[in-house]
This record gives structure tokens, C-alpha cells and sequence, in this order.
């Protein structure tokens, strides 16, 4: 105990007998008729009746001290301050004769408040040493605490008091009243806006059209309820359970709803027609029917239009809302941090315009912290990483599966009312592979279904064949069936729609844009007309196409477009190339916008143009225009043998990948790559993993040539390898891939991720796994009854499971060695585990933490927990010979590094960021140390406090992220550790880090860097 604190507790028992002393009698009464009574007329050494005088106080202080000073244990300063202190505190005592404040004041005020008062109202002590300051102030809190206590017992005290806080309670509620009299309630215009408007959101967003396509019995537009498919989205990086564990390295997949649940801004990448609008229309409904945040819908290829990018207070008006929101509102709701904003199509606008919206976008994240972000994106409009510095995490949408296809196709015709076309189409679908291939994306999957209701069972084979005939039954075969003629003006042919058309789309796509001014299509029309047909005019004809093409609509007052985007890129190439513009074509080859476009183009070419077309872009002599080249293969179906062999050949210098990114950009051109793709055989251990990753990618668009690739790579040893076709499961049909591929695995330090009872069920067709992880929430009994041989069990993970759970279940695992425990929150106690074999455990706030003292055989453990109990003793076992312990941010919140050394036997330890830098006193747990021999930074070192570091001799491994601009913290880390051998610097991403300053700073260690 201190000897401050020990001072004190004993002036808690001295110093009511003091306080008494001090202060005058009171008399009895609420004390009404005369002022409130000053501090100076209720002390007893000061006015007209003195009790005590300047010596008496004295006296008291003195014997105050003395009594201190004789107390058992340590003295609280020195003998030879004693005369000193005790002149200090009578002077402060005296000082409550002169404070200008009456007892209730003083109440109000606080003991420790008042202390203050007193501490400058007296004379400021000289020459006293710290201790003697600390007791001198310690003591002074205590008198005033006596004080208060003493003011509160007086008898006019409660009544005046009383009395008081009436007077003061009706003069607030009168203040009140005027003010409530004089101001609107706040927030009920904004109140009643938002049901007007979250009614129209729901509404106007509520539906999905088929593109134009108007079935003979059924509605063009669907409800989004009946006709929304949750696609999957997948993040490119990859996240560990836990430090220490580079096994649990996994490909994070999500429906694609959930984009927004875990971060707040998302930039959701997807080819043309993968859902993206879709999914904006489903997230801004659910928005609107939940209430909880305000959605705002901005299609950027209309925002464009104007200069200048509209301010929150324009959104609405921007996009053509009818209602008017209240003045601020728009501000009002961003400040609150409760808005959705949803921004659509970053790849519809032109290149030089994504910059200027990038900076629009960022300047109101920085004035609106807080709120949720969405950018929509086709995959190549701009380079990875794009926004992933100011915070956007990214996702693809992946490709439609088999299942999800079969599921679209059900729905589909489930909400057409047409159930007699689903099981022809669905085994079309099976049988013909270059059908099977355009199924990939809800676009084409309900082109597909409408083209095969409408011509009643039969559908054709190849993208260009199925757009022809789609443009046929729009322009032509609907009308003339339905018996209706033109609207108004000449009826146009098919041919003169397709001529028009194929004008308005080039016109669209030389100016980088997907919308037009209605009289600039005007314009393009009436210069067209004469050589299609010779009556009419041209707003009559556009007007005319408009209504019946279901190709074009005019999404907003004086605005055409096409109603998607895949439409205007094959009119646009078809009329490039019956125009001979292949050189215009090409020009364009490095805008991302033009890929389809040219692609398209060499389809509808005759095959001496496809060899002009192919060969300029080889004579680039650009890798993604190689791949373009490739890609355009596909559509080439007569093709001299020469330029298709250059073109492959050409191809093969980046054939295999050598990086993740060659892999991404592989898939680019398509399902053709998989015939490309080598080895394993002449491979090293990463160029295979890049292959099996290509083809992984490519599963969800050709599953059959993809699984054909990964099963040569099956008996492969390299560990990225194996964990690269492991963790591609969900791509494939689970118990085709189980058995083709999983089964046939080496096992060694790999796991097996299991996701759905699916995969659950198909774990007893293989054999047995060592290392599983299950994602979700089965039963536990489930689990166990998925393990083919639980004995062979050596490591658990469980991850995301949202029920209660008692782990009684997993005493069934005899031999478990390891479990891991990530956001499984219903676990409440770990008294059972202490029957099973473990040596490592890992969770992060579990329910209760019960029963984790009693894991005595413990040699591993990593924690991120909140604790009631201040030490990591009191809740740690003791006498577990800890090796590895690694500490979440929340452990360090609650526990800190108190009671370390209690595992002397501790080698490595993990610290994550932690929210209050570590003290000089946290710091010396891990010093007392005795075979500390690894150390382990997970966050930018300035968050460490290495100031308060001591030397730490024994520490011969350091890891740590890549620092920026950190030479400060690095010195101070060096002259630490001087026992360093090894630094690793885990990096994101598989790029590499200059390593030659940080060997500046640890001359005597080897510095590399860890990948991750």
C-alpha cells in the first residue's frame, strides 16, 4: 500500500471530529429569510463569535498529521516536512472563510472540485517534496469530502435546498414551455418526407423488366421479391483466423446483399449484365422497408449529363424524384451517418469523366463520415486497388453457378406462368455446352428463357446467333404476331430499326457514353431516314422505336439510351464493320469500353476482316490486347489457320500466369483459356498455383473444361496448390469436385472448409480429413456425424456460428489437438474441452470464457476477449506451459499485459493494435520474460508506445506489417531488440517490399518479407 493511500484511509477516521469543530451551529428552518448563507459566516474562526482562532486550526492540522505519521507501515513523506504539511493543510482550511459560495454551491460543487477551490485559495506550499504534495492533496480531498458530508446534515440544509430546486424546476419548464410555444417540433417534416419517400424508393425500385422482351401472356417486369437471385460476391484478399495459423488463409465469399454488412464502402465490381443494377434495386428496397438507413439510387450515367455532379441537396432532383425533400434534409440525414448511397455503373461514363467522379465520391465521404458507400463497376473500368486506399474494399460478383442458373430458370418461369418450358430449357441448358456457356449472368439467363418461351421450345446455339435472333423477335416477330402495325408514322422493317438502331449505338460508343440528348438522337435519326425509308420524320420514328423496339427507352425527360449496355456494344460493332472502320476499332483498343465492342466486331466481320482486326491488335504487342485477341476467338468462326495459330501462339508468352493478377486477366478471354492452360508437369510450385486459381475462376463460367484443368493438379505437393483447389469447393458441384478432386488431396497442414450440409454430407465420401474448418451454424451433432473417422481429427474450426452451443459434442473427437473458435458468440463455457487432448485453442468473444483456467495442457493459445478480471492470471490457466500466446485488441482493452510472467515457458508472443498504447508498467510484464525468443507486431509500430520498451535481450525473431515513414519507431525498435537474427515484414498482397531500409536499421539481422 502507499503510503499516500495508507494517509488517507486514516484521515477518513480523523477528520469528522475536525470538520465539527470548524463550523458554527446551525439553527433550525429552511433558512428563507435572510440570503443564502456564505461559507465565511458558518466557519467558527472567523466573524463576531469566534470558537476557534489561526492556532486551534492549527493545532488541528497538526494532530491530523501526526496522527498520520504514526500510523503502522511506510510514512507517507518525511519527518522533517511534518511542520511543514501541517501549516500547508491549516492554510487550506482556513481558505473556507474566504470562498464566495454558500453550502448548497459547494455541494453542487464537489468534494474533489472543492478541494481545488481551496488549493488555490490558500498559499501554495514551498520546498515540498512529491510525497508530502501527494498526501497534503489527498488529505485536502478528504476534509472536503467530511465538509460536504457535514453541509448535507445541517438542518436548514434539505429544506433550503428543497426550496431551491423548486424555484429553479418551474423556472425551466416555463422556459421550456415558451420555447416549444415559439419552435416547431424538430424532425417532423423530415419525419414525414422520409415515409413519402422510402414509399416511392420501394415502388419505383420494386421490379425487374426483362429488358424489353414482351411476352404474348405474361408481364414484361417481374416483382424483385419473386425474381431477385443472391449471387455471390468474393473478396480478392485473402484473412487468417488468427496470427500464427497461416493455414486458415481462405478466399472470402459472401452473398453479394451482404456487401454493406460488415463494411461501409464496398466497390462491387461485375461484368455486363452480372446483376449489378439489380442488386442496387434489392439493397435500396430492403433499405426503404427496414427504415433504418435512407437509400439513395444514383445511376452515374445519368448524374453525368450536367457539369457539375450534384451536392446531397440535388440527389433526389438529379434523378428525376418527384418529391421535394425538406430544406437540409439531404444533410441532416448524412450528418446522422444514416444514409445508403448507391452509385451505379462507374464503367457507363467515360474515362475522363471517372476521375472528376472519384473526387466527387471522395469529398462527400470526407464531409459525411460514416454512411454506407456502393460503387458498381464492370471488372477492367479501372485498375485494381482503385479506392482501396480511401478505405473501399472490393468484391467481384462472381459468375452464375449451374445451381444458381437452375434456380433463375425456376424462378423465371415460376413468375411467366409458364412451368411447361422449365425442365426442356433447364436440360438444354445441361446438354448444349455453348448454350451452357452464355448462361452465366441474370442478362443472359433471362434472354435465354424469354427466347425459348417465345419460340416455344427451341432455342439456337452460339452469342451471336442468340443475339440475331433476339433482335429479330424484338423488332420483328413480336409486333407482326401480336397483329399490330407502326404506333404512328411508317412501320418500319426489321432491317431499318437495325439501321437506325446500329447508328444511334456507334454514335454512343465513339463518345464513351451510354445516354444521349433526345435531340441528338434527332438528329442521328433524321440524317438516317432517307436512305431506310422516305416518309416520316424523325422524332416520330425515334418516338416509334422507343415504344415498340424494347431496345431503346428514355430513362428520364430529353435522354435516350439503350436498355443495357450489351445491346449497344453488338449494334455499335456491327455497324462499324459494315461502315469498314476496323482502324477505328482498333485505335480504341486500349479503352476498357471498347473490349466487347471489338469482340462483337470480329463476329459480325467476314473472315479477311477478322484477320485485319486480329493482327493490328497483335501488332500492339500489348499483353491485354494479346488476350483480347484470344478472347476474340470465340466469335471467329471461320478464321484463316494462320492468324488463329499466331494469335495462340502470342498467347503462349503469358500462358501459364506467373501472378494472381496474369490469372484475373487470363480470365478476360474466357473459357477458351482452359484448352491453353499447361501442367502441371514444367511448372514451378507457383506457376501451378496461378493455373489451378485461372481455372478456379473460370469454374463458374465452364465447370466441365475448368474441373478437367484442377483435376491434373490434384496429386500436386506444393501447399498454395492444394490449398488453392481446396478452397474452390463452392465453384463446382459439391459432390462431383469432392470426389474428382478433394479426395485425391495430400493432407498435410491443409484444411478442408466446409460451408453448407452439402458439404457436410459429402465429407463421407472422402477420406478422413485432419484439419476441418465448418462455416455456419449446424448442429454440432451434425458435424460429428459428418466426420468419417473422428479419431482422426486433429484440428477444429468453427466459424460464424450464431446459435447457443455447449461443445459437449465434441468430446466424440478423441484425438482433437487444436480448436478454433472465430464469431462463434453462443459459446458460454470451456469446462467440457478440458476432457479432450488440446494444445492450442483460438476464439474471440465467445459468450463466456467459463472454465478456460482449467485447459492445463494448453502449449498455444490466441485470444481476442473482453475480461471482467484485471490480470491475464485471473483468467488464464497458470500452469499451462504456454509457448504462443497472441493478445486481440480486446483482450489488451480489458486485461492489458498484466501477469504475463506467469509463463515463464512463453517463446513467441502476438500482440494485436491495440486501443491504448501499452504503459511503461505493461511493458515490464514482458521483459520479466525468461525465454522470450519471438515477437510479433501486427499493427504500424507507433501504436506500441516503444518508448516505454525496455531491452528485451532475449527476443531473437521480430515480425511486423511494412511500416511508412516509421524510422523514428524503427530506431527505437532496434535498440530494443539487440539480439535480433531474423525481422519479417508481413506484406499484403504478393508484391514484394524494398527491404534495404529496414536493414539500415538491424544491421545484425536478415531481413525478408512474408507475402500474405
Amino acid at each position: 500500500m502507499e503510503p499516500a493511500v495508507l494517509g488517507g484511509k486514516l484521515a477518513s477516521s480523523l477528520i469528522a471530529p475536525l470538520v465539527k469543530r470548524l463550523f458554527v451551529a446551525d439553527g433550525p428552518g429552511a433558512g428563507l429569510v435572510d440570503k443564502p448563507v456564505r461559507l465565511s459566516s458558518l466557519v467558527s474562526f472567523k466573524g463576531e463569535k469566534r470558537r476557534l482562532g489561526d492556532k486551534d486550526v492549527h493545532r488541528l492540522a497538526q494532530h491530523f498529521v501526526q496522527q498520520a505519521m504514526d500510523s503502522p507501515g511506510e510514512r507517507p513523506f518525511r519527518s522533517a516536512e511534518q511542520t511543514a504539511v501541517a501549516d500547508a493543510l491549516a492554510r487550506r482550511l482556513l481558505a473556507l472563510g474566504d470562498l464566495d459560495m454558500d453550502d448548497v454551491q459547494a455541494v453542487r460543487l464537489g468534494h474533489r472540485e472543492l478541494a481545488k477551490q481551496l488549493h488555490y485559495q490558500a498559499p501554495a506550499p514551498d520546498g515540498l517534496s512529491t510525497d508530502a504534495c501527494y498526501f497534503l492533496d489527498s488529505a485536502t480531498e478528504w476534509a472536503c469530502l467530511q465538509i460536504l458530508e457535514f453541509f448535507t446534515r445541517r438542518s436548514t440544509f434539505v429544506a433550503r435546498t428543497l426550496v431551491e430546486q423548486t424555484r429553479t424546476q418551474a423556472e425551466l419548464i416555463a422556459r421550456v414551455d415558451e420555447l416549444i410555444a415559439r419552435t416547431p417540433r424538430p424532425g417532423t417534416q423530415d419525419r414525414a418526407f422520409e415515409r413519402r419517400y422510402l414509399r416511392y424508393v420501394a415502388e419505383r425500385h420494386n421490379h425487374i423488366t426483362i429488358y424489353g422482351i414482351d411476352l404474348r401472356d405474361s408481364p414484361d417486369r417481374w416483382p424483385l421479391e419473386v425474381a431477385y437471385l443472391s449471387l455471390e460476391a468474393t473478396a480478392t484478399e485473402e484473412r487468417p483466423l488468427s496470427e500464427g495459423h497461416p493455414g486458415a488463409h481462405y478466399d472470402l465469399q459472401l452473398p453479394a446483399e451482404e456487401a454493406l454488412v460488415s463494411h461501409d464502402r464496398v466497390l462491387l465490381r461485375g461484368d455486363a449484365g452480372s446483376g449489378k443494377t439489380t442488386l442496387v434495386q434489392w439493397l435500396a428496397v430492403t433499405a426503404a422497408a427496414d427504415g433504418d438507413r435512407i437509400p439513395y439510387v444514383l445511376p452515374l450515367r445519368t448524374l453525368i449529363r450536367t457539369s457539375q455532379l450534384p451536392s446531397p441537396a440535388d440527389f433526389l432532383a438529379a434523378v428525376g424524384c418527384p418529391h421535394t425533400p425538406p430544406e437540409g434534409w439531404a444533410e441532416r440525414v448524412l450528418t446522422t451517418r444514416r444514409a445508403l448511397i448507391l452509385v451505379d455503373g462507374l464503367d457507363e461514363i467515360p474515362s475522363a469523366d471517372r476521375h472528376r467522379t472519384r473526387d466527387w465520391l471522395l469529398s462527400l465521404i470526407g464531409a459525411f463520415p460514416g454512411n454506407h458507400w456502393l460503387l458498381t463497376s464492370r471488372p477492367t473500368a479501372v485498375r485494381p486497388d482503385w479506392l482501396a486506399s480511401e478505405g473501399f474494399r472490393e468484391l467481384t460478383l462472381a459468375p452464375m453457378r449451374r445451381p444458381e442458373v437452375k434456380t433463375f430458370v425456376e424462378r423465371w418461369h415460376t413468375a411467366a406462368e409458364a412451368p411447361e418450358y422449365e425442365t426442356p430449357l433447364l436440360d438444354s441448358l445441361h446438354t448444349k455446352r455453348d448454350l451452357a456457356r452464355l448462361a452465366t449472368n441474370p442478362l443472359m439467363c433471362g434472354l435465354i428463357c424469354a427466347l425459348h418461351r417465345e419460340r416455344r421450345g427451341y432455342l439456337p446455339t452460339g452469342r451471336k446467333e442468340l443475339y440475331d435472333a433476339a433482335l429479330t423477335m424484338l423488332l420483328a416477330r413480336r409486333d407482326r404476331e401480336r397483329g399490330m402495325g407502326a404506333l404512328e408514322g411508317a412501320e418500319l422493317g426489321e432491317e431499318a430499326q437495325l439501321e437506325i438502331l446500329q447508328r444511334l449505338a456507334y454514335a454512343l460508343v465513339l463518345s464513351g457514353r451510354t445516354e444521349m440528348d433526345l435531340e441528338t438522337a434527332e438528329g442521328i435519326v433524321e440524317r438516317c431516314l432517307p436512305t431506310v425509308t422516305g416518309t416520316g420524320d424523325a422524332r416520330t420514328v425515334l418516338r416509334d422505336l422507343l415504344l415498340r423496339s424494347g431496345l431503346l427507352r428514355q430513362p428520364a425527360d430529353g435522354v435516350v439510351d439503350f436498355i443495357h449496355r450489351t445491346f449497344q456494344d453488338y449494334l455499335g460493332a456491327r455497324y462499324a464493320v459494315e461502315e469498314g472502320h476496323l482502324d477505328v476499332l482498333t485505335s480504341h483498343a486500349d479503352d476498357t469500353q471498347w473490349e466487347d465492342v471489338i469482340r462483337m466486331a470480329v463476329a459480325h466481320a467476314r473472315p479477311r476482316e477478322r484477320v485485319v482486326l486480329l493482327r493490328q491488335l497483335l501488332a500492339r504487342e500489348e499483353p491485354r490486347l494479346t488476350l483480347l485477341a484470344l478472347a476474340c476467338l470465340e466469335h471467329a468462326t471461320a478464321l484463316d489457320p494462320g492468324v488463329r495459330a499466331e494469335v495462340e501462339s502470342r498467347s503462349a508468352s503469358l500462358i501459364p500466369p506467373r501472378t494472381t493478377a496474369d490469372a484475373r486477366t487470363l480470365t478476360d478471354a474466357g473459357p477458351l483459356v482452359l484448352e491453353l492452360l499447361p501442367g502441371p508437369e514444367g511448372l514451378t510450385a507457383e506457376e501451378a498455383r496461378c493455373v489451378a486459381e485461372t481455372a478456379s475462376m473460370l469454374g463458374g463460367q465452364e465447370p466441365t473444361g475448368a474441373l478437367a484443368v484442377l483435376r491434373r493438379f490434384r496429386d500436386h505437393p506444393a501447399f498454395d496448390v492444394r490449398r488453392q483447389l481446396a478452397g474452390t469447393w463452392d465453384r463446382f458441384d459439391t459432390t462431383e469436385y469432392a470426389v474428382e478432386v478433394l479426395d485425391h488431396l495430400h493432407r498435410d497442414g491443409l484444411f478442408l472448409r466446409c460451408g453448407s450440409p452439402g458439404q457436410l454430407a459429402a465429407l463421407r465420401l472422402m477420406r478422413p480429413w485432419q484439419r476441418l474448418t465448418v462455416n455456419g451454424s449446424p448442429e454440432l451433432s451434425d458435424v460429428v456425424g459428418a466426420v468419417r473417422d473422428p479419431d482422426a481429427l486433429d484440428l477444429l474450426s468453427l466459424e460464424h456460428h450464431t446459435r447457443e452451443i455447449t461443445l459437449a459434442e465434441l468430446a466424440a473427437f478423441r484425438n482433437l489437438r487444436a480448436l478454433w473458435l472465430q464469431d462463434c458468440f453462443g459459446v458460454r463455457d470451456l469446462t467440457l474441452l478440458s476432457e479432450l487432448p488440446l494444445t492450442e485453442l483460438a476464439f474471440n468473444q465467445i459468450n463466456s470464457p467459463a472454465g478456460l483456467s482449467a485447459l492445463h495442457g494448453l502449449t498455444r493459445l490466441s485470444l481476442n476477449q473482453t475480461f471482467q478480471d484485471g490480470r491475464l492470471s485471473d483468467v488464464l490457466p497458470v500452469d499451462a506451459p504456454l509457448e504462443y500466446l497472441f493478445l486481440g485488441q480486446e483482450t489488451l482493452a480489458s486485461a492489458g499485459l498484466r501477469g504475463l510472467e506467469s509463463w515463464p515457458t512463453l517463446t513467441e508472443l502476438s500482440l494485436a493494435r491495440p486501443a491504448t498504447a501499452p504503459s511503461a508498467t505493461d511493458w515490464g510484464h514482458v521483459a520479466r520474460l525468461p525465454v522470450l525468443r519471438s515477437l510479433v507486431l501486427n499493427a504500424s509500430l507507433n501504436h506500441y508506445a516503444l518508448e516505454f520498451m525496455p531491452e528485451l535481450p532475449s527476443v531473437e525473431t521480430l515480425r511486423m506489417p511494412s511500416q511508412r515513414k516509421a524510422d523514428k519507431h524503427l530506431r527505437i525498435l532496434a535498440s530494443r531488440l539487440p539480439g535480433l537474427r531474423t525481422v519479417t515484414l508481413k506484406t499484403p498482397g504478393r508484391r514484394g517490399v524494398p527491404l534495404d531500409t529496414y536493414a539500415e536499421f538491424f544491421p545484425t539481422a536478415e531481413v525478408t518479407d512474408d507475402r500474405l
